[in-house]
């Protein structure tokens, strides 16, 4: 019983930080380059590898359906580069916008 227990937090947390990785990846490729080098960070492009091998390294250490086991290092190494991007790049990119061609503070509805 308990052992079952053990592997559905597992699960859970392996999804939740798979879920977080992709979420720093898709957000990374939504904020405009001119915000990574103006903000003094390393590039877009090499965020986006960063993130991006974040992302596959937490899809691999998602336990596996057939032999019900975890490969949890492989998320706890990944993580990290998600916080560090949510954390410390994210926030100074919000003032830089989604680079979709209109500026916040553009008016609108």
């Amino acid at each position: 019983m308990i052992g079952n227990l053990q592997l559905y937090v597992l699960i859970a947390l392996a999804i939740v930080v798979f879920a977080v990785q992709v979420y720093a990846l898709f957000d990374a490729a939504r904020r405009p380059a001119r915000g990574y080098t103006a903000e003094g960070k390393l590039s877009k492009p090499i965020w986006l590898l960063i993130l991006g091998v974040a992302a596959a390294l937490g899809f691999l250490g998602l336990p596996s359906p057939i032999a019900l086991t975890s490969r949890g290092f492989l998320n706890v190494i990944a993580v990290v580069a998600a916080l560090v991007y949510l954390v410390d790049v994210r926030p100074r990119l919000l003032a830089y916008g989604t680079g979709k061609g209109r500026s916040q503070g553009s008016g609108g509805w």
